[in-house]
Parts: C-alpha cells; structure tokens; sequence
C-alpha cells in the first residue's frame, strides 16, 4: 500500500479470492472494528441494561445487533469501488451549508456536532478501562491506571502498523468473547438460569417505554455503531481494498475485481455480526440472568466490580481476575480502536472544510499524530472530572443513534445517484435498506419526544 491509505494506487490491483477459504484469509476491517463493537456498548450499557430490565428487552438486544450491519456492508461497497472517503462520499449528499472554505453538507455538519459527545464516550470507555487495570493492580489509583491506559493507546497507535494493530485487535476481542460466551453457558448450570419463560417473556415486545434512557444508549452503542459504521470504510482504504479493485471502471476485469472485493467485504460483515451477536447476548443473559437477580446495578467507580459479579457466579470466584483481566482488554480495545478510526478520519474532515490540502500527506499525518496524542488526554481528563462511565458513554451513544438515520439515507442516495449501475445491490437490498431507514427515523423521533416531554 502507498504511505497515502485515502487515493487508489494505480497498479496496485489485486485479483479477489474466489472461495471461502480465500474471502477469510483477506478478512480484517471487521476485526478492527470489533474491537469497538464487542466493547463498551456490551459490557456497560447491554449487561447494565440487562441488569435493570431482566430478560424483559431481549427483542430489542436482537433488533439492535442486526438492523446496522446492511447498512455498514451497503456504504462500504460504494467505498471500496469508488475510491471516496467517508467523509468525502458523505459532502456528496445534496443539501450544503455554508462552511469556512466553501459550501459543506449538512450531514458532515451534523456529525460534527456530535463531536463532543464522542468525546464524553471516550471518557467513560477509557474510564471504565482504567478502573479494571486499577483492579488488576490494586497499588495503582483508578485514575492514574486510566493515564496508564492512554499512554499505552498513544504508543499503539503512534507506531502506526496497521498488521500490527490488527492482530492486537484480534487477540483481545476474541479472548474476552469467547470467555463471555463461556460464561453465559455456564450460568445456565447455575440458580441463574435463564428458563424458556424468561425467553418467552423477552420477546414479546415490551418495556422499552419503562427503561428507555438505558435501552436508547445501547441501541445507539450496541451492534454497530454509527461511528462504527464510519471507521469501517477508513479501515477497508487501509486495508487496500479500493486499491485492489483500481479506479478506472472501464479496465475490461474491473468489474470481476470489484464483484470479488465487494464479497470480501461482505463476508468481513457478517462474519463480524456473528461474533457480536454471539457476544452482545452473553451479556445480556448475564446481566439478566446474575446482576437483576442480585438486584446490582452498576454504576459510579463501582461499575467493573459490580459487573464481575456476572462471572464470579458462574465461574467461581476465582473469576474476578478474569473478568477484570478482560474487561480491560475489551474496553482498552474500544478506545484504541475507537481513537486509531478517528486519527484517519478528522485529517479527512480538516481536508474536506479546505484547511490542509488532500495532496498534502505531510500535512495530514502531523493531524494523525496530533489527534492520537490529544484524544487519550481529554478522554482522560474528562473521566477523572466525572468518573460515571456508563452515564459518559449513554451520553454519547443517544446522540450517536440519530446519525443511523442519515447513514441509512447517504448509502441509497449514493447508490442511486453515484454508484455504478453494474455493482448496485439487488433490489430487495435497496428495499431492506429503505425499511431501516425508516425504522431508525421513527426511533429518532422517539428519542427527540422523550428528551422534550418526559
């Protein structure tokens, strides 16, 4: 890959797998992007949702996990046939603003007001990494083991290897999951099994009116994010997949190349939502299942001690150090996942608004480095002035449940109106991703009349 990841590199085209076993070999982004998705939104918000609500909420943990991943596997397949960034792809949509440097649209607008409660997600994710490494090592204050985690994150993501990122992500996600999967399976052995009267009663579609602040957050943070949605199509450019299908759609294979790309991609997706589906409901039964029927909910500096109780009734308690052992390592990976996405993507915004040219890679890597040095800081300081991380991350996520909406609505835009008409989806795809987007518009004005009359 050539030192700028954001343009095609000509003759960098690479032929796709064509079985199985190749589309899994050239599988990444996903992996990356798991490291946000199985991260804060499943162990505070889904286990603390969990813990409030009981099996009550199962069909909205169900509907929350898969109602994004068509939408993140749709704008990623305009991405990496066409070359444009996120951000690029998204000052496409009809409808600017006037901007520093030019006409903006609203949608880069809008996300951009969503900056400070990103923030205050990263607040409370850092935070809750720092209080399990603090557990770890009881010498060290919760607070100082939070700095500890952000100069670790400075030093990840400043070595900038992507391979070497990748696998980290890796590691931590898939231990810690399949550790949660163990437990939820072993709960079912214990007092705390869930019974098919708790299944039943979960999915009948009923008490969200009841915990509606929590279950809008972990709407907003479980699955798929927004934000998520966004750092996978900088991680697919990094990657190389645009670069493998070449920019130049009159190349006699390279529809062949972009039809072998597109289902690598589309095998990254759902390969991805099987393990967050898997993940997210081990937490939700455990919740459910141990901290509801303790009657815990977690919260404040205590909110990773409570939520180990999930494993230490099932494992024994010998299982503390595990839980805060992984715990960590799930939350640490949301935050390094969550700040090395949005290293690559505010240079692209400082691009877009004209304040550095495209063309200028030095320009653009002094923000990169900039970015990861300053992000880790504020997030940190931010925790350490209100130490409440669920609260900082529910924040954050409510806010980002109403860009779901607009993605929903960038990807048909940009597939009706920018795409190739040899490489758009089927149409019941385009129909699917009508109905979401109509689902989700209905959720934000759900949102918007609870936060003005309630």
């Amino acid at each position: 890959m050539s030192d700028d990841p954001y343009t095609i590199e000509p003759g960098a085209t690479r032929q796709p797998p064509t079985t199985w076993a190749g589309r899994l070999k050239n599988l990444g982004p996903g992996i990356v992007v798991s490291g946000s998705i199985v991260g804060s939104g499943e162990i505070l918000l889904t286990a603390g949702l969990g813990a409030a609500a009981g099996f009550t909420l199962l069909w909205w943990v169900l509907f929350s996990c898969w109602v994004k991943s068509l939408i993140q596997a749709e704008l990623a397949r305009y991405v990496v046939t066409s070359g444009d960034t996120y951000l690029r792809a998204l000052n496409r949509v009809p409808g600017k603003i006037p901007g520093p440097n030019g006409p903006i649209s609203w949608p880069i607008w809008l996300g951009l007001i969503g900056f400070v409660p990103g923030i205050l997600t990263s607040g409370g994710i850092i935070g809750g990494a720092g209080q399990a490494l603090g557990l770890m090592l009881p010498v060290v204050d919760g607070a100082w083991a939070t700095v500890i985690a952000a100069l670790i994150v400075m030093a990840i993501l400043g070595s900038g290897d992507y391979g070497r990122f990748e696998k980290v992500m890796l590691a931590m996600v898939l231990s810690f999951s399949f550790a949660t999967i163990v437990s939820a399976l072993l709960m079912q052995s214990t007092e705390y099994a869930a019974t098919p009267a708790n299944l039943m009663e979960g999915l009948r579609f009923e008490g969200l009116s009841e915990h509606w602040v929590l279950a809008i957050g972990m709407y907003g943070a479980t699955g798929v994010a927004a934000s998520e949605i966004s750092a996978y199509t900088y991680w697919c450019v990094e990657k190389g997949y645009p670069s493998y299908v070449g920019g130049d759609p009159d190349d006699p294979q390279w529809l062949e190349r972009a039809k072998g790309w597109i289902r690598v991609v589309q095998t990254d997706v759902w390969v991805t939502l099987i393990i967050l589906t898997f993940a997210t409901l081990s937490f939700y039964f455990l919740g459910a299942g141990v901290l509801n029927r303790l009657g815990e909910i977690p919260s404040g500096r205590e909110t990773i001690a409570m939520l180990s109780s999930m494993y230490t009734k099932t494992f024994g308690p010998w299982a503390f150090w595990l839980f805060t052992f992984g715990a960590f390592c799930i939350l640490f990976s949301t935050t390094l996942s969550g700040i090395g996405a949005g290293s690559r993507s505010f240079p692209d915004l400082m691009v877009t608004f004209g304040f550095i040219d495209r063309q200028n890679l030095a320009g653009r890597k002094k923000w990169t480095r900039g970015y990861i040095v300053a992000m880790p800081i504020i997030s940190t300081l931010i925790y350490v002035f209100y130490q409440e991380p669920i609260t900082l991350v529910i924040f954050g996520a409510t806010f980002g449940a109403f860009m779901l909406p607009v993605q929903s609505f960038m990807t048909l835009y940009l597939q009706a109106k920018q795409m190739d008409q040899r490489i758009r989806p089927r149409v019941w795809v385009t129909a699917c991703i009508f109905v979401i987007f109509f689902v989700q518009a209905i959720l934000s004005a759900f949102i918007i009349k609870n936060i003005l009359f309630n």
